[in-house]
């Protein structure tokens, strides 16, 4: 959901080094910017950002894009990055940002380029005619297809039962490959094994609302 305008957020947004403004010039190039040849692994609607912070902190060895269309929300990932540094020294640098819109994903990323793509508790635009707007239809796993890496994966986090099912379906008659799938995933003990919880998955959880979550990857082509 989108917030509020936040007074300073746009030009918050603009000015803060982390925030790459002119991305289309980086694609196919994005190790450049990062200065090291790393795994690049992207979350698609990062929110307030606590996921893929905590993901990049973890895992100096990736490096995390978080995309977020709305400034109102990424300032609020921008505080919250500049408050953990206060507190905790903390700089990841293996961290940057996008705020674009993701249906121009292809804009940005070169083909192969991507070798993980995160969706969590993306919004199920429940009307039936906003089916396509929604992350996980054929149309956005078209997108994904286009910047993953060969055996590239998307994983997918939602409580929305009905968003759930339409993206598994999405999934068959795209032809993408299932590796995980589980409809309440913190009663799997596997699965949580290492996971990061955003802030809606905690609410959520809170609400003793299951969890689903989905793990696919993208199709070998050249086998058909």
């Amino acid at each position: 959901m989108r917030l509020r305008n936040i007074p300073g957020a746009d030009e918050a947004v603009s000015n803060s080094p982390w925030v790459i403004q002119d991305a289309e010039t980086k694609k196919g190039k994005w190790s450049e910017v990062f200065g090291k040849n790393q795994p690049l692994y992207i979350e698609v609607g990062m929110g307030k950002g606590q996921f893929i912070t905590e993901l990049s902190r973890r895992n100096p060895e990736i490096n995390y894009i978080g995309i977020e269309r709305y400034t109102s929300v990424l300032y609020r990932a921008l505080q919250k990055r500049e408050l953990l540094t206060e507190e905790c020294g903390e700089e990841f640098p293996n961290l940057r940002y996008l705020c674009v819109d993701a249906k121009d994903l292809p804009n940005f990323f070169g083909k192969g380029e991507v070798d993980r793509i995160y969706l969590n508790f993306s919004d199920p635009w429940p009307k039936e005619r906003h089916a396509r707007r929604r992350l996980t239809s054929r149309e956005f796993l078209a997108r994904y297809e286009e910047i993953l890496a060969n055996g590239g994966l998307v994983e997918f986090k939602t409580d929305n039962r009905s968003l759930f099912d339409f993206s598994l379906e999405e999934v068959k008659e795209s032809g993408w490959e299932l590796l995980v799938c589980t409809y309440d995933l913190h009663h799997d003990k596997e699965l949580m094994e290492g996971n990061v919880m955003t802030e809606y998955e905690r609410k959520f959880s809170n609400l003793r609302n299951p969890i689903h979550k989905l793990v696919i990857r993208k199709p070998n082509r050249n086998a058909e």
